[in-house]
C-alpha cells in the first residue's frame, strides 16, 4: 500500500487498547477512507492455559479502573468472574484475523465490538460461539466464521500477526504507526494510550504535509 496508511498493532483483551477505541473511531470519521487502518494482531496471552488466581483478577481489575479514570468508559468485572477463566487472548485475536479476510473496515468494527463484549459486557470472548455471535451482528456468517476460526491456517495466520509486531519492535499496545512518508519511511504516532484531540491533529498535520 503507497498511499497514507495507518497500521494498528493492537489486541482486543488490552484494556488500554479498549481505552483506545475511541480514538479509532474519532480517526476514521474524522478521515474516513482516505487514511486506511491495518489491523494487526499484538499478542497479548496468547496460548495462555493456567486459570486465573484470586490475586491475578484483583490485579488486573486495577489496571482496568486505571483505564477506566483515564477515559471515562465502562468496565464489567464479571468478564473475569467465572470459575477457572483462563486469560487466553488468541481466540479473540483469531476471530478479528478472520473477520479481517472481509475487509480491514470490517475487522476494526469487529476488534471494537470484541472490546465492548468483553470489557463492557462482561462476555466471554475466548468462547467460539460469543464470538460467532459478534461476527454475526456485523453480517459475517456464523458457520462459515466458526469453520474458518478453527482452522489450522487461521491459527498459523494469526501467529504471523503476532511475528510481525515482534519485528516491527512493538513492545505495547496501542501502538499506532503511520505512513508512508515522502521517503517511503513509517513513524509512531503513539505509543500506548492518547487523548483523541492530539492525535487526530497530528494525523491532519501529517496528512496535509504529505499532500503539500
Amino acid at each position: 500500500m503507497d498511499a497514507p496508511h495507518l497500521i494498528y498493532f493492537a489486541d482486543p483483551m488490552c484494556s488500554w487498547c479498549y481505552g483506545f477505541s475511541p480514538v479509532i473511531e474519532d480517526i476514521r470519521r474524522a478521515f474516513g477512507r482516505a487514511l486506511p487502518i491495518r489491523v494487526i494482531m499484538g499478542g497479548l496471552r496468547p496460548g495462555t492455559e493456567t486459570p486465573m488466581t484470586e490475586a491475578a483478577k484483583a490485579e488486573v481489575v486495577g489496571h482496568w479502573r486505571h483505564v477506566q479514570e483515564a477515559t471515562g468508559l465502562p468496565f464489567d468485572e464479571n468478564a473475569l468472574a467465572r470459575e477457572g477463566f483462563v486469560y487466553d487472548t488468541d481466540p479473540a485475536a483469531r476471530a478479528v484475523v478472520v473477520v479481517r479476510r472481509d475487509g480491514e473496515e470490517l475487522a476494526a468494527d469487529y476488534l471494537g465490538r470484541v472490546q465492548r463484549a468483553f470489557y463492557a459486557e462482561g462476555r466471554d470472548v475466548t468462547s467460539g460461539e460469543v464470538l460467532a455471535g459478534l461476527a454475526v451482528e456485523l453480517g459475517v456468517d456464523r458457520e462459515r466464521f466458526l469453520e474458518q476460526w478453527s482452522s489450522e491456517e487461521a491459527k498459523q495466520e494469526t501467529w504471523r500477526d503476532y511475528a510481525i509486531s515482534q519485528r516491527a519492535g512493538v513492545t505495547g499496545f496501542p501502538t499506532l504507526v503511520g505512513g508512508p512518508n515522502a521517503d517511503g519511511a513509517y513513524g509512531v504516532v503513539t505509543r500506548g494510550y492518547a487523548a483523541p484531540e492530539p492525535v487526530v491533529a497530528a494525523l491532519r498535520n501529517w496528512l496535509e504535509g504529505a499532500e503539500g
